[in-house]
């Protein structure tokens, strides 16, 4: 795994966390916060993944 991987499943992580703490307490902001967190996350993710991909089929 690479930076980007570990960074964007990290903010996915709290991106769940944070908007389960926004329904918990009736806060439609740290909830819609939470869930922008975890498309961050899924972004720098899959920018990750592309990363490892390209590495691994190397320049031709």
């Amino acid at each position: 795994m690479n930076k980007d991987q570990i960074k964007g499943s990290i903010k996915g992580v709290i991106g769940k966390a944070q908007e389960a703490a926004g329904k918990v307490g009736g806060s439609d902001t740290q909830r819609l916060k939470g869930i922008r967190k975890q498309v961050e996350g899924r972004a720098q993710k899959a920018v990750g993944d592309l990363k490892a991909v390209a590495k691994t089929v190397g320049p031709r």
